[in-house]
């Protein structure tokens, strides 16, 4: 289980202090969700390639002196938030063209130095307590195969609570966040409407959805919170 892996401030001050390189910590956590896939099947879309470049370049900017929050360090998030050159499923079948920029949650991971090594898994259209559908068959449990790690940000838990990444971004609802978090034994967190910026979209859901965080501690939640934290120009809240 995730008990052995470090989390995001853990590894953030590894990083930081030079203990670890972000490519490796990017390496150990993508053949983690590969180890995992078969069985957990957290992650809708693996950028394998496209996290091990952003994790060498933020071992470059390292070397120069440069420190961030979260710089070098994996994280995911789940497949309602749009990644640059990567489709949003939003957990539904079919074939969805790449986007063509990030979101402004994304882009504010990406902006404190996080690398983003996936995006994972939701049910269609973020509907249900649980993860699971037609597109992508079901996410499990990490702490039993048995079960669903709940929904909708299953595939987010799933992740965290396996020790695939040290945290990860969902959204939240009527539950999306704060269902998985009890179900895997993490801590989930509903931010208020514009703590999270959910562009391009001015608003989730007239307002109901927000994004959030998953994580192992409350030291963690409040370190991804942070650097997701704020509004874009066109944000209704």
């Amino acid at each position: 289980m995730a008990d052995a892996v470090p989390g995001l401030a853990e590894m953030a001050a590894a990083v930081a202090e030079g203990r670890v390189s972000s490519r490796e910590l990017t390496e150990r956590s993508l053949a983690r969700i590969a180890a995992a896939q078969p069985s957990l099947n957290a992650f809708r879309i693996i950028r394998a390639e496209a996290a091990l470049a952003e994790a060498e370049a933020a071992d470059r900017r390292l070397a120069r002196g440069e420190r961030l929050p979260l710089l070098g360090v994996p994280v995911a998030v789940k497949d309602d938030m749009d990644v640059a050159g990567e489709p949003t499923a939003f957990g539904c079948a079919g074939d969805f063209p790449p986007k063509p920029a990030d979101s402004e949650a994304v882009r504010r991971l990406r902006a404190a130095g996080a690398v983003v090594v996936g995006k994972t898994q939701t049910p269609e259209l973020g509907q249900w307590p649980f993860t699971e559908g037609p597109a992508f068959g079901a996410t499990r449990n990490p702490w039993d195969t048995q079960y669903t790690p709940g929904g909708s940000s299953g595939g987010s838990a799933a992740a965290v609570a396996a020790g695939l990444v040290p945290a990860a971004l969902g959204s939240d609802g009527a539950g999306s966040v704060r269902i998985p978090a009890a179900w895997t034994h993490l801590v989930g967190v509903k931010p208020q409407r514009g703590r999270i910026s959910t562009w391009p979209e001015p608003e989730a859901f007239h307002g109901l959805t927000v994004n959030g965080v998953l994580a192992r501690t409350v030291a963690d939640a409040a370190l991804l919170l942070d650097a997701a934290s704020g509004q874009a120009p066109g944000d209704l809240h």
